[in-house]
């Protein structure tokens, strides 16, 4: 009978000692699952991480919530996360600024992506057109960069601010083409773009999303787009690729990423989930709203993904010398 017991209370700390996910996988998930947003409700983000939210609550039959956790630019969210248990019910919708950009060029984020986060899965990624004002006399990239070589320092462009992807993405162009043109920072894409409208702020780059009306209506002029290939939107637009520079994308990404430790079990369920349900029209519908791509990917492929773009602005933020703090 000893015997009997003492194999029972080993066997009993043996299933103890395993994993979460070789344990707990198969029964995974059994309770309310919360999506944090590293911003104020209402944004492109948030409207992504509600959508994901309802159709992976009608594949698990479990109550699946978008929490919005703004403030910081999206660190005190970030943190949060990074700092939950690693059980698959706390996970973060994160962006490029999140995921890539603020550990980059802030000294006190207070998070490494790369280190606090197991990549789950890359839901879209979307591109930037590149405009200008139409009193700009250009009508191509190659016409902007002799433009501003001929008047150095008279161009200005607008972003979202300091640090974000358009800021980035222009300076990057700045270095490439050899050019001088001044930044000027809003508080929004939306705030950049209306900049350019009124003739305040020469040219700037944004989403697809609502610009082909305003191309058409010619209150813009597209010059390229940062996408690998041509917008079918806009067929008559080339990409920065086209015009002359090899490797010129400015993808922003939006995807899950759960606090580092999470069971590759289910991280795995979460991703094959996640890819089935980004095919139903409700999701497609959201992101073609959003101007965005889309592609199964593994949680290794995203992670590569992001490592990937680390490298790149990482590159740039320190050529230019952009820091947030």
């Amino acid at each position: 009978m000893l015997r009997r017991m003492e194999l029972a209370a080993l066997l009993a700390a043996g299933l103890a000692a395993l994993p979460f996910g070789a344990a707990g996988a198969d029964t995974y998930p059994d309770r309310l699952i919360k999506i944090v947003v590293p911003q104020t409700a209402g944004g492109p983000t948030d409207l992504l991480a509600r959508a994901t939210a309802q159709r992976l609550q009608a594949a698990f039959g479990q109550n699946v919530i978008a929490e919005n956790r703004g403030g910081g630019g999206g660190v005190i969210a970030a943190k949060a996360v990074a700092a939950a248990e690693p059980d698959g019910y706390t996970l973060l919708l994160g962006n490029t600024s999140v995921l890539v950009h603020i550990p980059i060029l802030s000294r006190s984020a207070g998070y490494d992506p790369a280190k606090a986060f197991a990549p789950v899965a890359r839901l879209a990624v979307t591109y930037q057109v590149i405009f200008v004002h139409p009193s700009v006399p250009v009508t191509s990239i190659r016409e902007l960069i002799a433009y501003a070589k001929a008047n150095p320092g008279k161009l200005n462009y607008s972003s979202a601010g300091v640090g974000n992807t358009l800021h980035l993405a222009f300076e990057l162009f700045k270095v490439r083409a050899g050019i001088d043109i001044t930044h000027v920072p809003y508080n929004s894409g939306a705030e950049a773009l209306r900049a350019v409208l009124s003739g305040e702020v020469h040219m700037s780059m944004v989403s697809l999303t609502g610009l082909v009306q305003l191309f058409e209506e010619r209150r813009l002029r597209p010059l390229a787009a940062t996408s690998p290939k041509r917008y079918a939107e806009l067929p008559d637009v080339p990409t920065m690729i086209e015009s002359g520079f090899p490797d010129f994308t400015v993808p922003a990404v939006f995807g899950v990423v759960a606090p580092a430790a999470t069971p590759a079990a289910i991280v795995d369920k979460l991703n094959a989930t996640i890819n089935c349900e980004l095919a139903a029209a409700e999701m497609q519908r959201t992101l073609r709203n959003m101007g965005a791509e889309y592609g199964p990917n593994s949680p290794e492929e995203f992670a590569a993904f992001l490592a990937a773009e680390r490298v790149k602005w990482e590159a740039v933020a320190h050529s230019a010398g952009i820091r947030i703090d």
